[in-house]
């Protein structure tokens, strides 16, 4: 079994695990310059800060639990920026759970916390959007940022 998560791109692939909802949060600097980012320790990418919906919580609830979690950031959802899915994309986890995901992306603003790493990131900072185009990112998250920045006031379906 892999020791870090894996994701597999093939035709209609995401029928081989379950839907798994997660979310993500686009975090602004104050000039709207720059976003958040942190790198993932189980397989180096770069991401938004985000993770999965667990039982019994709201998507509001675990965006901001998330956020905490892993940049030690108090944080409140501003706005829906869009839904993403992917049924060509599937994410082997380490223990061998198989999901195709579905994710809220939301544009979130820091409230208070001090930043930091967490048992889940190796990195975090702030990265303008020249730098993230020569990041590696995971799966579509330059795609939410970008949909983030047109601050339109419908979501994006994707």
């Amino acid at each position: 079994m892999p020791n870090k998560t894996t994701i597999h791109t093939g035709e209609r692939i995401g029928r081989e695990g379950r839907i798994r909802l997660g979310c993500s949060a686009v975090i602004f600097d104050e000039g709207r310059q720059k976003v958040l980012l942190t790198r993932r320790l189980d397989n180096g990418l770069w991401c938004l800060p985000g993770g999965a919906v667990d039982p019994g919580e709201s998507v509001e609830e675990a965006c901001t639990r998330e956020v905490f979690e892993e940049t030690g950031l108090r944080s409140r959802v501003a706005r829906l920026v869009g839904v993403y899915s992917d049924p060509h994309k599937l994410v082997v986890y380490p223990d061998g759970t198989k999901a195709q995901i579905v994710a809220l992306s939301f544009e979130v603003e820091v409230t208070g916390g001090e930043m930091g790493l967490s048992n889940e990131t190796s990195g975090i900072d702030y990265f303008t959007l020249e730098d993230i185009t020569s990041m590696d990112l995971l799966l579509n998250h330059e795609q939410r940022i970008m949909d983030a920045l047109e601050g339109k006031a419908g979501a994006f379906i994707r």
